[in-house]
């Protein structure tokens, strides 16, 4: 399984962007499919996470209203839609498939960086 995560960028605060995350084979039908990030200096965090109907989906607080986890079963690709960012919000960000406690398949990340 290859997780392969893109949209990264710069954007200043209140911009948006989309992250998109494109998996091998049917990863995306298989697995749940979630996205963590990990701040400068900071240990990795959840972000959202989809299961595998489209359904079950959960965010972390600090994001709730401003990012949109989906899923593209035909694409085999999941998206974070991320509105109204923060600078705060600046980490690399990466996908990964599974149980969102442990998951068994992790993407390289891409970076998005906040100004403000």
């Amino acid at each position: 399984v290859q997780l392969q995560a893109s949209g990264g960028g710069l954007v200043q605060a209140g911009g948006s962007l989309r992250l998109s995350c494109a998996a091998s084979a049917r990863t995306v039908n298989l697995y749940t499919m979630n996205w963590f990030r990990q701040a400068p200096g900071k240990e990795r965090e959840f972000v959202a996470t989809i299961g595998l109907s489209g359904g079950s989906i959960w965010y972390t607080d600090s994001v709730k209203g401003r990012f949109t986890i989906s899923r593209d079963s035909a694409k085999n690709t999941v998206f974070l839609q991320m509105s109204s960012l923060k600078p705060e919000d600046t980490a690399v960000y990466y996908c990964a498939a599974g149980p969102v406690k442990n998951p068994i398949y992790w993407g390289q990340g891409t970076l998005v960086t906040v100004s403000s």
